[in-house]
């Protein structure tokens, strides 16, 4: 069975493939939600902060959790690499519409996931 999720601001699709205790061991099998770019605890900002380049779990990358935070998936599951490349052209359009300095930062963030994500799953962006 698959399941939703989240993991810091990003979404995911995963499968439980352990449980120990009340920690379950899930994959990651695609993307929902691409991880916001920057810091978490200062959200938009970008002055006198360190603004992160945030990549999403990489497929087969395996996480504890514990069930509260799982939600059944009863959709079609995509592959990782298109649901991948949906999530990072999302969250790429949503700051493109935005005119600010936090999306700027943004996007020079996704410009270099993209390379490192076509290096990586050898695909083009």
């Amino acid at each position: 069975m698959l399941y939703q999720f989240p993991h810091k601001t990003g979404q995911y699709v995963v499968e439980v493939i352990e449980e120990k205790g009340d920690q379950l061991l899930v994959k990651v099998v695609a993307v929902l939600r691409h991880p916001r770019q920057g810091d978490l605890h200062n959200p938009n900002e970008v002055e006198n902060v360190f603004f992160h380049e945030r990549k999403a779990l990489s497929q087969f990358e395996k996480r504890y959790t514990s069930s509260q935070f799982l939600k059944p998936y009863n959709e079609a599951t995509p592959k990782y690499v298109e649901s991948l490349k949906t999530a990072l052209y999302e969250l790429e359009d949503k700051m493109e519409k935005k005119d600010n300095a936090y999306s700027e930062q943004a996007l020079k963030c996704i410009e270099q996931l993209k390379i490192d994500y076509s290096r990586q799953y050898k695909i083009n962006f």
